[in-house]
């Protein structure tokens, strides 16, 4: 068979604009195909139906190329150039969670990765605060005669935050509708440009915003933090849940155990095990979900997140370490599941009879 004679086979299967590469060896055929679905279950499928179309005494081989889909499924809930987005989610307040979402961002953007993180945390956002940038108000752009925002940039990563539009002492007296729509603006109304991961700093608990955000905008995936003691586990597994309900169904990359132990200064070598030992890589292995890593209880870190300046741009420290170990984790996290679950769904969500009925677009 000549080339011509293959593409009239293959387009029978499958649209042209996917035919990327043919070649013939003798007996043998290299097909390279752009498909948009990673699913092992649909490559399979595919080259199954591709194989069972040409003579079975020829060789087929066929190279799936995933072709990045840089927009949402929808028309009004796009947001184009952004290949990842990932929420970092915490069943309660106090564990940690912004702490690590800037560090992981700093972490990716020494990497080489271009990273921004939504402080989606209306009613209390910090992220400014560990950047150094309280004071800093974002600029308005034109994009295509359109007004938009652009975001602060600190130590290579893309920032937004309702921090920036409130006075530091100014508390945030919204009803829910209120700041889901704020939040909304801030995510398609910002000019975020090209990023490989935007981090969305989720607030603690399971609420409005979280459900604004599987609403607004389909997620690669979610982040849990957590401290190792039991009550926070407990919320850490409602957290889990939340994702994993039939009608979110938002991928958990895995678990981060912050505050793992303490290591005094003048005893380096001492662990004390404050709130418990491997609480958070047990809840895990239990949930079937990858255990990310840890960070220690460490005073530099509480006092970098205060001066503004992420302590996982320490240079060959255990803290950043640390980091450095947790974001090559994530990103194989990401990768694994890119390569072998479809596209999130946005979750669509109305309101029946007084009740909140949740279901995928």
């Amino acid at each position: 068979m000549n080339k011509k004679e293959i593409i009239s086979v293959l387009e029978k299967i499958i649209p042209p604009s996917q035919i990327k590469n043919i070649n013939i060896f003798g007996s043998e055929l290299v097909i390279d195909l752009n498909i948009d679905n990673p699913s092992l279950h649909a490559k399979k499928k595919l080259e199954k139906t591709i194989i069972s179309s040409f003579d079975e005494n020829l060789k087929i081989i066929v190279n799936f190329n995933i072709e990045k889909k840089r927009t949402a499924s929808n028309n009004k809930n796009k947001l184009v150039g952004i290949d990842n987005i990932i929420a970092i989610s915490s069943g309660k307040g106090g564990v940690g969670k912004s702490t690590i979402t800037s560090n992981l961002a700093a972490s990716l953007s020494k990497m080489g990765f271009k990273v921004g993180i939504l402080d989606s945390d209306i009613y209390g956002p910090s992220i400014p605060t560990m950047f150094d940038v309280e004071s800093s108000r974002p600029a308005s752009v034109k994009i295509d005669n359109k007004s938009m925002i652009e975001p602060i940039e600190s130590y290579g990563v893309k920032i937004l935050s309702i921090g920036f539009f409130t006075e530091p002492n100014q508390a945030v007296i919204w009803r829910g509708p209120m700041a889901s729509k704020a939040l909304n603006q801030m995510i398609f109304d910002t000019n975020w440009g090209e990023l490989d991961f935007l981090l969305v700093d989720l607030p603690p608990g399971t609420g409005d915003i979280h459900l604004s955000i599987v609403q607004s905008i389909p997620l690669n995936g979610a982040i849990v933090v957590s401290t190792p003691q039991k009550v926070a586990l407990l919320d850490a597994k409602r957290g889990i849940s939340m994702f994993n309900q039939k009608n979110i169904d938002v991928p958990v990359l895995g678990l981060i155990e912050n505050m793992a132990y303490f290591v005094p200064e003048d005893m380096p070598k001492k662990k004390y095990f404050i709130f418990g030992k491997d609480g958070v890589k047990n809840l895990a292995d239990d949930s079937n979900v990858p255990f990310l890593g840890l960070v220690p209880l460490f005073k530099s870190i509480r006092e970098a997140s205060d001066f503004g300046h992420p302590a996982s741009l320490q240079v060959n420290s255990l803290i950043s370490k640390s980091f450095e170990e947790i974001a090559k984790n994530v990103v194989s996290s990401v990768v694994e599941r890119n390569n072998h679950l479809p596209p999130t769904k946005i979750v669509k969500i109305t309101t029946m009879a007084g009740c909140s009925a949740i279901k995928n677009k």
